[in-house]
């Protein structure tokens, strides 16, 4: 219940923000695919994300292609580390994602999404890529990452 009402309040404010600063919104769409360095084999305990923090597969976090990182509020790493969020929608679902790492390094991939985020949008994890993948920058670094359920 608690979830639903964050949910729903989180989506509330969205639809606050982007109604009285559509100008303002970085939006792109393009395609997604997954991440999991745990899959790399041997030193994967010591693996972090470009911000230092250490990935967790159970985040709703995502890696934002490395040529729109400044556009994206420059995600700004170490000490100066400000965590950026990024609503992605795609085929009638939305999620909020906060931004703390780099990538992906495949040509034409605009956002890695870590295996939770992906397989919110793709329950069988099948697909690999999703296409025509809309991502929005979030202003501000207050945002409850996670599905909006309006």
């Amino acid at each position: 219940m608690a979830r639903r009402l964050i949910g729903a309040v989180t989506a509330a404010m969205l639809l606050a923000v982007c109604a009285a600063n559509p100008s303002d919104a970085i939006e792109i769409t393009g395609r997604a695919s997954t991440y999991n360095p745990y899959r790399k084999g041997p030193g994967h305990l010591e693996f972090g994300t470009s911000s230092g923090e250490r990935y967790n597969p159970n985040a709703w976090t995502a890696a934002i292609q490395i040529d729109l990182r400044r556009a994206f509020g420059g995600v700004l790493y170490g000490r100066n580390y400000k965590p950026s969020f990024a609503l992605v929608e795609y085929h009638g679902k939305r999620l909020i994602v906060k931004i703390n790492d780099v990538g992906p390094l495949k040509q034409g991939r605009i956002i890695d999404l870590n295996e939770r985020s992906m397989h919110y949008f793709d329950p069988t994890m099948r697909l690999g890529v999703l296409m025509d993948v809309r991502v929005t920058l979030l202003s501000g670094d207050d945002w409850a990452a996670g599905p909006l359920v309006v």
